[in-house]
């Protein structure tokens, strides 16, 4: 109870003595039990008990809410992880394409080097042919000139014989070598055609395959982009709803406070509204025995 009161309490008597004096004999006076309205204090109990139920009621609904919220944030956490998993496969994808792209220019490199053998070898045919027909004509050559000596007799006649034959000899020789020239010439050609149609395919392949691995990378990359764009929204509006939750919380709590001070306040007015009216309906003149049930009321 504070000072003041207790000493408006304790002056009340003194006031009451120093009046009483003044008349010669003064009455005592009559003791009044004092009107307390018991119904009305239950009623504002009633009243206060209610409104700290309803307050309880909205606290065991905001709990309820921030369970739900948790509960929201570990399936956000478990769809996080669903993506950091699905962004390790796509890394494990590229790296399977970027390998197939290395075999094929491997496969590429290796066809490079069969088709330079192949020109290699063809090169080789033509020399052996040639140094052949070299060969061949020194020898018919030597042999031509050692029948000559042998024979000076008849190499008048058979000499147009063996010019006969010897010119027929270097045209067929001439034409086996223009033959096979040309029939080498040709094998080189198919063989450059259809290495060139190897290179094209192998190419068209790969630069096929970079396409393709190019273009889901880049799917990929924004699927990534989409999911991460979603996760950070998800969590900037679950980060808004905590803030939001907060503040609902605190403004609760303040408004439970004020609701629970209100209610005190107006208890105690209407506890003490009686009491000073009973005090006011005492008469100046009487002399108190002692504090009475009203003050009782207003200590408490």
């Amino acid at each position: 109870m504070p000072k003041k009161a207790k000493s408006k309490e304790r002056s009340k008597p003194k006031l009451n003595i120093k009046k009483s004096k003044k008349g010669r004999r003064a009455a005592p006076p009559k003791r009044r039990k004092v009107a307390v309205s018991i119904p009305a204090l239950e009623a504002a109990a009633t009243k206060a008990a209610d409104f700290a139920a309803k307050h309880e009621a909205a606290a065991a609904e905001s709990k309820g809410a921030a369970e739900q919220r948790r509960s929201d944030a570990d399936a956000a956490r478990q769809e996080v992880t669903k993506l950091e998993a699905a962004a390790k496969k796509a890394k494990r994808d590229a790296a399977k394409s970027a390998a197939a792209v290395k075999e094929a220019n491997n496969r590429a490199a290796k066809l490079d080097a069969l088709a330079k053998k192949a020109r290699r070898e063809a090169t080789g045919r033509e020399a052996a042919a040639e140094r052949a027909r070299l060969a061949a004509a020194e020898k018919a050559r030597r042999e031509a000139a050692q029948q000559a000596k042998r024979e000076a007799a008849e190499k008048a006649r058979l000499e147009a014989i063996e010019r006969a034959k010897r010119k027929a000899a270097e045209k067929a020789e001439r034409d086996a070598t223009r033959k096979a020239e040309r029939e080498a010439a040709r094998q080189a050609k198919r063989e450059a055609a259809e290495k060139a149609k190897i290179e094209a395919a192998e190419r068209a392949a790969a630069e096929k395959a970079e396409r393709e691995a190019a273009r889901k990378v880049e799917r990929e990359a924004a699927k990534e982009a989409k999911r991460e764009a979603a996760r950070i929204a998800k969590m900037e509006a679950s980060a808004q709803a905590k803030r939001e939750a907060a503040e609902k919380v605190e403004a609760e709590r303040e408004a439970a406070e004020r609701a629970e001070r209100e209610a005190a306040e107006q208890v105690i007015r209407e506890v003490g509204e009686p009491a000073k009216s009973e005090v006011a309906a005492k008469p100046e003149s009487g002399i108190s025995d002692g504090p009475s049930f009203t003050d009782g009321i207003r200590r408490k």
